[in-house]
């Protein structure tokens, strides 16, 4: 099945107000006219309505690095989905590996998370991925498979089809190392079968899965090549505007 690729940059905790839409006008500039793939933007939230005006009139999406399951109410420093819509956001990242293992946030808080954005109509990509230890531990498949079990719970087949995924392994993020090929495309064909079982095979095929961890201009078409790859969800190389240019135009 042939499914439309993603390119997110995840911006973090990164630029002024000004270097932002600097940036996005950029990007949005070198996006026009693309019609075969999508690509969004995850700036810090203070930035989110500069940024979505930046890109208003080209394909570039806007989306939130994180977000509460509440409409509005006593949640300090939280951001609600009706915030991230109402500033121009139509996606959000859950899950990131730094609001897992800094801000501790547990699987049963990402599902809540998920289970807040799908109720607003913001569509989720759910981050998933294992430590260097787990991995060295043989553990990685586990590790998956629980993530998106708890990550998945209670959301029913019709929402299940609007979640991303990006599998990132925690040891690969802003680390210089990448996952080679192979282990991307294994991680990924695993994390579609776990689907399978979760749901459907037809489900299954459908959701696009990202890969993230140091995605770079000289190893993002070896990633794409990939049968089960869709897309990359991109940290520093996403902060400028030349490496981040030459990852959305990828070739296979």
């Amino acid at each position: 099945m042939s499914r439309r690729p993603l390119i997110a940059g995840n911006w973090k905790m990164y630029l002024t107000k000004d270097e932002a839409v600097q940036l996005a006008s950029s990007i949005a500039s070198s996006c026009r006219g693309i019609d075969d793939r999508d690509v969004m933007l995850a700036p810090p939230s203070i930035f989110l309505q500069a940024v979505s005006e930046s890109v208003r009139d080209s394909p570039v999406m806007v989306a939130g690095q994180n977000v509460c399951w509440e409409s509005e109410g006593a949640f300090t420093g939280e951001i609600s989905p009706v915030m991230l819509k109402n500033a121009g956001a139509a996606m959000v990242i859950l899950g990131h590996s730094e609001r897992r293992h800094i801000f501790h946030e547990s699987d049963e808080l990402v599902n809540k998370r998920l289970l807040g954005a799908l109720r607003f109509d913001l569509i989720p990509i759910l981050c998933i991925g294992e430590t260097l230890d787990q991995r060295e531990e043989e553990q990685t498949f586990a590790v998956l498979e629980q993530q998106l079990a708890k990550g998945f719970a209670d959301v029913c087949l019709e929402d299940a089809e609007k979640v991303l995924i990006a599998y990132e392994p925690v040891w690969a993020i802003g680390t210089g190392k990448t996952a080679t090929r192979e282990q991307a495309q294994d991680a990924h064909y695993f994390v579609r079968g776990v689907l399978s079982g979760l749901y459907e095979k037809k489900l299954a095929d459908k959701v696009r899965i990202l890969y993230g961890g140091s995605v770079k201009p000289d190893n993002i078409d070896s990633l794409m090549a990939e049968p089960d790859i869709d897309g990359a969800l991109v940290g520093g190389a996403a902060l400028q505007s030349e490496s981040f240019d030459r990852i959305i135009h990828f070739s296979k």
